[in-house]
């Protein structure tokens, strides 16, 4: 009886708030948090993805927890390899016939350094890999969007993350123009932290921003004004306090991230050509990645460039999808290797 063998391939979103991985014939496997916890005595990891993100905030001395990607690029070499391994592993769990390694496409942000995209290639070998080919996070976002990428059309996509908001418009098979920024998902946290801290001199965590970006956060003044009660630390008298904060508050304390990212889309905009900006404007421009979420973004984008605005259907995994749906055209990236970022995919 003829055995039928599954296809090992990956396609692997890392990105700098969590790392999805798509197996080729699955779908999307493994989607946790780009965490690491390290124990400083040993140097051993002690947990990654969700359990290390338990761990922030509450951790003891000796060990510290770490995110070893920074704007969407690799702050940390070695942490990164040991968590890629870590969840391709847990892919592959998915899989028998573990013996061979698989051929991997990982997304790099459009706006990546050559030496900064040779780090992310060498990290994903060095974590399993046969073959690790690198595409723009866009096109990624694209094609796991299903906007016609191939056809002689502009699609317009803006792929708001954690690190980078990666802005680009598509035809033929590749990035006409496009504009990466490091504004995104984490900015908009530390916004709100800074915020609280001036306004009511309480200290928050990580976690209780990302929150209350989540349950209060939007991208422009909201029709109902919601309120969200909060703990921190006082910085005055050292204590645990309790406030309550509105939504209005923190639109306005998102308002400089916000700008910065409608500003990437009018700049895309302004480069694109009149045939393809016709195109956008028919079709509409899409929105994908977490921070696609935040209330009323779409809104505000539209509004500023007068194009309507749509949210992706699944934002969070469609850079997953795109690198997984690219696995396709893995004969294509190994005879152009730049294929990525800079050509077009025939």
């Amino acid at each position: 009886m003829a055995m039928f063998r599954f296809s090992q391939d990956l396609g692997i979103d890392l990105g700098t708030a969590n790392t999805l991985v798509f197996l080729k014939g699955k779908g999307v496997v493994v989607s946790e948090p780009s965490v690491v916890a390290i124990n400083n005595e040993t140097g051993n990891i002690t947990a990654v993805g969700s359990e290390a993100r338990n761990m922030i905030g509450r951790t003891p001395g000796n060990i510290t927890v770490v995110r070893p990607m920074k704007d969407g690029v690799i702050a940390d070499y070695d942490t990164t390899a040991t968590m890629m391994k870590y969840y391709i592993q847990k892919a592959r769990q998915k899989r028998s016939n573990l013996g061979t390694k698989p051929n991997i496409v990982v997304c790099v942000p459009s706006g990546i350094t050559k030496v900064e995209e040779r780090a992310v290639i060498d990290a994903t070998k060095l974590a399993g890999a046969k073959e690790a080919f690198p595409i723009a996070e866009p096109f990624a976002a694209a094609i796991g969007a299903d906007l016609p990428v191939w056809e002689p059309t502009g699609s317009m996509i803006v792929d708001i993350g954690g690190g980078t908001t990666e802005v680009a418009v598509i035809s033929l098979g590749g990035i006409v123009t496009s504009k990466s920024i490091r504004v995104a998902g984490n900015n908009m946290d530390e916004a709100i932290t800074q915020y609280i801290r001036q306004t009511y001199n309480l200290m928050i965590g990580e976690r209780t921003a990302e929150a209350i970006k989540i349950e209060i956060g939007s991208a422009m003044e909201p029709e109902e004004d919601h309120t969200m009660e909060i703990r921190g630390r006082n910085l005055l008298n050292g204590l645990p306090e309790t406030i309550s904060i509105s939504s209005k508050e923190i639109t306005l304390a998102l308002k400089e991230c916000i700008d910065k990212i409608v500003h990437a889309v009018k700049t895309t905009l302004e480069k694109t050509p009149p045939e393809l900006s016709a195109d956008v404007m028919n079709r509409g421009i899409v929105i994908s990645g977490g921070g696609a979420l935040l209330n009323n973004i779409d809104k505000v984008i539209s509004e500023e460039t007068d194009i309507p605005v749509f949210i992706t259907e699944n934002p969070l995994e469609s850079v997953a999808i795109g690198t997984g749906k690219s696995l396709d055209y893995i004969q294509h990236f190994r005879d152009h290797p730049n294929v990525a970022s800079r050509t077009t995919i025939e």
